[in-house]
């Protein structure tokens, strides 16, 4: 995931922080040099890395902070603060045109992911009660206009194209289609370049000229670094950006462009994509994102996602059983499908206060689940009532009929045991501190 080692690093810092009791004004700019490092390894523009460590200081060597009890807890709170501020702020949204229907024009370079993420965001608002129509005019990229009837079938959504025509003439004729058939958004999937040149900005221009769009966003990969800035700025400078969707938070991106783009065009990051799957698109949080880099987990979103994707009666069920101790193998492979639907184990733990650079011995691919099912249901049912009851030989019955190792049989015990202790740790009020509560009325499957 994206910032996992900068994560790592500002924890890193904090935990010394935390152990030294009273700060003193060395100690504060010994952890700033450090957090400088730790933001210029994570590929953060130099001078948004200058500006954030020069503000945080400032703040950070204050009375208010120097004579607090807990010195540390504040540089953690002033430092998510700036985070959030380096970030936009608060949330910022499509801009809605007071005649339909709205335009969106999707600008950006080849291999961002614009034609899927456009065709994820159209399906984000179709899922809020739009009407959305993707219009075809990349005529340059080999099958970029298959593509894009592919996962707009996928997703249920029409899509408008007239082959290898003119681009201009394909915008236009799209708005127009979308008037006539009650599509109140419009999504224009342009063309792009392997890098930025004259010739795309012109024919962009011109786009934007024939059809005056809502919102011009900007697609870009979050695993190029600094030159998702780079590549920003100068789209900006031709077209006037109105925001920036991410691509790619799921991979090992450094994350330098989250923290770098706003600071550097500032044009608001509004969307983030976080997996290949055609729902795996978010709305980009400025403060949930801040919370998350710092280790400090991001409850709001993990919620969001249980109740998009979790059955709330099915883990009540199961919630109960496992109160009583009734909970068995069964149970947990549903579960496992379930949190499935969420995106990776990684990404969740992720989400949990404190639970930040935890990992499970999880594998959450396809390949993995089919080796737990087999493995599970080479299980007699009294086995997946009673894991206790595996011994040696059983286990190698087990292993056998299911075409693994003896290991992995144990690695599953393993793994089912260390579910069944976080889950009871958040089903107990007192060591969830109330989490369990918010958590409670959600449908989460732990």
């Amino acid at each position: 995931m994206a910032f996992e080692n900068l994560t790592q690093k500002l924890s890193d810092v904090f935990q010394r922080l935390r152990g030294k009791g009273r700060l003193s004004e060395a100690d504060v700019k010994e952890a700033m040099k450090e957090i400088k490092m730790a933001l210029l390894e994570a590929d953060v523009n130099f001078k948004v890395v200058k500006s954030f460590v020069a503000s945080v200081t400032e703040r950070a060597v204050g009375a208010d902070v120097m004579e607090s009890l807990t010195p540390a807890q504040m540089i953690v709170k002033i430092v998510n603060e700036e985070l959030t501020s380096l970030m936009g702020g608060g949330d910022s949204k499509l801009s809605v045109s007071p005649a339909p229907p709205t335009v969106v024009m999707l600008v950006g370079l080849q291999g961002a992911g614009k034609t899927t993420n456009g065709a994820k965001l159209a399906g984000l608002m179709k899922k809020q009660g739009k009407r959305p129509l993707l219009a075809a005019c990349d005529i340059y990229r080999p099958a970029a206009i298959q593509q894009l009837e592919v996962v707009g079938s996928q997703l249920g959504l029409p899509v408008f194209q007239m082959g290898q025509s003119d681009p201009v003439e394909i915008a236009q004729a799209a708005v127009e289609h979308a008037k006539r058939h009650g599509n109140d958004i419009v999504f224009l999937d342009t063309a792009g370049r392997l890098h930025v040149d004259e010739a795309l900005m012109n024919e962009l221009r011109a786009v934007k000229a024939a059809v005056q769009p809502t919102e011009i966003l900007l697609v870009v990969d979050a695993m190029i670094g600094q030159d998702a800035v780079t590549a920003a700025k100068a789209f900006d400078d031709a077209l006037d950006l109105d925001g920036v969707m991410l691509t790619k938070l799921d991979g090992d991106a450094r994350g330098g462009a989250a923290l770098s783009i706003r600071a550097v065009t500032g044009k608001p990051i509004k969307f983030a994509g976080t997996g290949e799957k055609l729902d795996q698109i978010e709305v980009f949080h400025p403060d949930r994102m801040a919370s998350r880099i710092l280790g400090m987990g991001d409850v709001l979103s993990l919620i969001e996602k249980a109740e998009q994707n979790l059955d709330a009666k099915k883990a009540a069920e199961q919630l109960e059983r496992l109160r009583k101790n009734r909970f068995t193998l069964t149970d947990f492979y549903d579960q496992l499908i379930q949190l499935k639907s969420m995106g990776s184990m990684e990404e969740i733990m992720s989400m949990l206060p404190g639970m930040g650079g935890k990992k499970l011995d999880l594998s959450m691919d396809a390949g993995g689940f089919a080796k737990i099912e087999a493995i599970i249901q080479s299980m007699t049912p009294e086995e997946r009532d009673n894991p206790a009851l595996l011994n040696s030989s059983r286990k190698k019955r087990i292993a056998a009929g299911s075409g693994t190792q003896v290991v992995d049989v144990n690695r599953l015990l393993k793994q089912f045991d260390m579910i069944q202790q976080l889950t009871r740790q958040f089903s107990n009020p007192k060591k969830s501190k109330g989490l369990f509560s918010r958590f409670k009325g959600m449908g989460l499957p732990f």
